[in-house]
């Protein structure tokens, strides 16, 4: 399997809640996932609102022959700096997470190595407007050996499936 075709299985189990985009999508990456949800409570009547909640996450897919310590740094500073730039901070606003997927035909030690130490977060006005945490997860597709940093560990059981789908 190529890490394109890894792509085409991992953005199928995305498209359902999420809105991915292949078309457009400025280098380095492949493609992008979106998901935004907002949530409401009241009291009765809808406009007896007692709490509303924003909460957004972007997914940035790259594509890579050979993953480094140097082509991860530009993947993990382009995803972050694109996912940040979508932030809209406010009273309701809950969290918007960035995430990073990088599906590779190889990856050196050093990348391996990278990718776990990878670690960002952000909150807004401490906290009150809401946060933005980052995940992270790389895949070797020829031998299904993956890499992730603390958040990203939630995103092993999906990644390690791919390979193996027919």
């Amino acid at each position: 399997m190529t890490a394109d075709e890894a792509l085409q299985r991992l953005l199928r189990s995305y498209t359902q809640y999420y809105d991915v985009v292949r078309e457009g999508v400025e280098p380095p990456f492949a493609a992008e996932a979106r998901f935004h949800s907002h949530d409401e409570q009241y009291f009765l009547v809808k406009s007896a609102r007692i709490s509303e909640s924003d909460s957004h996450e972007y997914v940035f897919f790259a594509v890579e022959e050979e993953l480094d310590e140097a082509r991860l740094r530009l993947l993990d500073e382009a995803a972050w700096s694109r996912g940040m730039e979508r932030v809209r901070p406010h009273s309701a606003h809950k969290n918007t997470d960035v995430t990073l997927v990088v599906l590779a035909e190889g990856m050196t030690p050093g990348a391996e190595a990278a990718v776990k130490k990878l670690k960002r977060s952000k909150s807004y006005r401490f906290g009150l407007q809401g946060w933005s945490s980052y995940r992270a997860i790389a895949l070797e597709v020829s031998s299904g050996r993956l890499a992730w940093n603390r958040m990203g560990r939630s995103l092993r059981k999906l990644l390690r499936n791919i390979p193996n789908q027919k």
